[in-house]
């Protein structure tokens, strides 16, 4: 009988039993001299006791204003000095950070401030189109605001105070700069007397999950889940002092703020961000100059750079490792890093919010087979299992739902018992929603999403597997696989392509390429270009809204199920 598609990662390091502040405070001691965090667009370059010394005084003051353990405050904002500042900050005062998304518009802000009552709340003034400031003024009546950055508003009854990034300060908001020098001259007592209560296992940050339905869940992470995660990535990617992270990917992610900084501080490497969003050139610029030996960034981000018109003026030889996560990873693109990139030993990571992110990271030795057409293995300390539609575990080889247990689950969804329960089980499980089969070896394929699984004619088709195949043609740069409606079928497969620069081709281009290569009932029945794809903020593409739009072109509608 084939083995069950059960794993345990297995390791000789223990957990760490620390905070997030404590990790920064022992960062400061151990390489007090070394670069911390460098932030090329504010011309910004802070050493571990800088940075621990800076993070303490901000800590101090928010604690000065009368914010108290447990507190939510909200951070609105690109990636920047000061976000990282406040992601220590809050932790050593034992503050819950609420990360709110960029791209997040009025509507989103308002829910997201009501959902887990912050009671604070820092924000740039804008960003591209966003106009923070106004977006933040238009929510609170004229009467509601104290000055000086003080609030009292019957529509947010938690909130005290909005805290405003910058040099142009606006009216009615306190600033940044202002509260964090009052923290050298404040009281100590409060800050020392906190220090003393810190729990590893305390709820430290709350992340807005970006969900397809319904409004977004607030997955609550404690110092225990993101402190150990972070520390094992980083071991994943044998990072040390002398390593030097290109951080690209944002930081009000998971992929930012724990595979980014948390691996950092935990290893003593150097946080280096070229900007305040994803930008190829300011990415591949930054990394030549700062002789990075590591870059992060999704699929959709590698993908730019390579293809960066720009791309071979840089001297990226400094590269050695990096992390492509956040979606499935192409392994045309994968090579290309590999091999134009020199990134060698880069690692494949696979996770999500609430597992603090990552469960599985292919390792820097692994063959390049394993590493260009799986996730790796199962994280250290982390169980697996994958499970059929019944709930049982089905045998190696087999697709299923991937669950995982462990350090890294996180507490709950905030103020939220219900649909926490719909995804974290009695046992302590987390469904995950997402496709995967486990080989004899323990390598781990996401082969899709559970909603994403094209059911055509009673065939089951993994998106991911057609994707694969396509991007072998040689036009073909990016591509999403998706199941549209179909009266005959139920579903049928459409491609959505992006071509290379100058490259052309029609559908039937397309569809002889597939035919007499993959399965009849797996060749597209349609396709269609484009330039670009609708993404997340993340790099994630959004096929929900890919599919729908195929949809509304032919005609078509999906049958409602209760």
């Amino acid at each position: 009988m084939p083995d069950p598609s059960y794993v345990c990662g297995r390791t000789d390091s223990p957990l760490l039993y620390r905070t997030v502040g404590g990790v920064l405070r022992l960062a400061a001691e151990q390489w007090p001299d070394g670069e911390a965090l460098v932030v090329s667009h504010q011309k910004v370059r802070l050493t571990y006791a800088e940075l621990y010394e800076r993070a303490t005084e901000l800590a101090k003051a928010l604690l000065a204003l009368g914010l108290r353990p447990g507190d939510r405050v909200g951070i609105w904002s690109p990636n920047n000095m000061e976000w990282v500042l406040t992601q220590f900050a809050t932790a050593q005062a034992g503050l819950i950070l609420v990360n709110i998304n960029p791209a997040y518009r009025t509507t989103e802000l308002d829910y997201a401030v009501r959902a887990v009552g912050c009671r604070a709340l820092v924000l740039a003034p804008s960003f591209k189109s966003s106009d923070y400031v106004g977006m933040m003024k238009s929510l609170l009546p004229r009467g509601d605001w104290a000055g000086g950055g003080k609030v009292r508003s019957d529509t947010y009854p938690e909130l005290r105070f909005l805290i405003q990034l910058g040099v142009d300060l606006r009216q009615g908001f306190m600033s940044f700069d202002a509260l964090c020098e009052s923290g050298r001259a404040a009281d100590p007592k409060p800050f020392e007397a906190v220090q003393g209560r810190l729990d590893p296992d305390q709820p430290i940050n709350i992340q807005f999950t970006s969900g397809t339905t319904g409004l977004p869940k607030g997955a609550t992470l404690t110092h225990f889940n993101i402190v150990n995660n972070g520390f094992f990535v980083g071991e994943g990617m044998r990072l040390g002092p002398e390593d030097r992270i290109c951080i690209s990917v944002p930081l009000y992610h998971c992929f930012g703020m724990v595979l980014g900084v948390l691996a950092a501080v935990t290893h003593g490497a150097a946080m280096v961000f070229p900007s305040e969003a994803f930008d190829a050139e300011a990415t591949l610029r930054t990394s030549a100059a700062e002789h990075c030996t590591a870059l992060y960034g999704v699929p959709t981000m590698f993908i730019a750079e390579l293809d960066h018109p720009r791309f071979a003026e840089f001297d990226l030889s400094s590269l050695r490792t990096g992390i492509m996560a956040g979606a499935p990873c192409p392994i045309a693109v994968m090579r290309r890093v590999i091999e134009q990139m020199h990134m060698r030993e880069v690692t494949i990571c696979y996770g999500m919010t609430e597992t603090s992110p990552v469960s599985f990271q292919s390792d820097v030795n692994d063959q390049i087979d394993k590493r260009v057409s799986t996730v790796g293995t199962v994280h250290p300390h982390v169980q697996v299992k994958i499970i059929d539609g019944d709930g049982g575990v089905v045998p190696r080889g087999t697709p299923g739902q991937l669950c995982t247990r462990g350090y890294s689950v996180m507490r709950g969804y905030w103020n939220d018992p219900g649909r926490t329960a719909e995804v974290v089980d009695e046992a302590g499980w987390m469904h995950t929603g997402d496709l995967a089969v486990l080989d004899d070896d323990g390598y781990c394929n996401i082969v899709g999403r559970v909603k994403d699984m094209i059911i055509r004619g009673g065939e089951n088709i993994y998106p991911r597997e057609v994707e694969e195949f396509l991007y072998r043609h040689p036009k073909v740069l990016d591509v999403a696989v998706v199941g549209v409606a179909d009266r005959k079928y139920g579903e049928e497969v459409c491609a959505v392509i992006r071509l290379h620069e100058g490259a052309s081709a029609d559908e039937q281009e397309i569809i002889d390429f597939c035919r007499g290569q993959i399965a009849h009932y797996k060749v597209p029945r349609y396709v269609r270009f484009a330039k670009e794809f609708p993404m997340t903020v993340t790099g994630k593409v959004q096929k929900y809204l890919i599919r729908q739009r195929v949809e509304e072109e032919l005609g078509v509608e999906r049958e409602r199920t209760a």
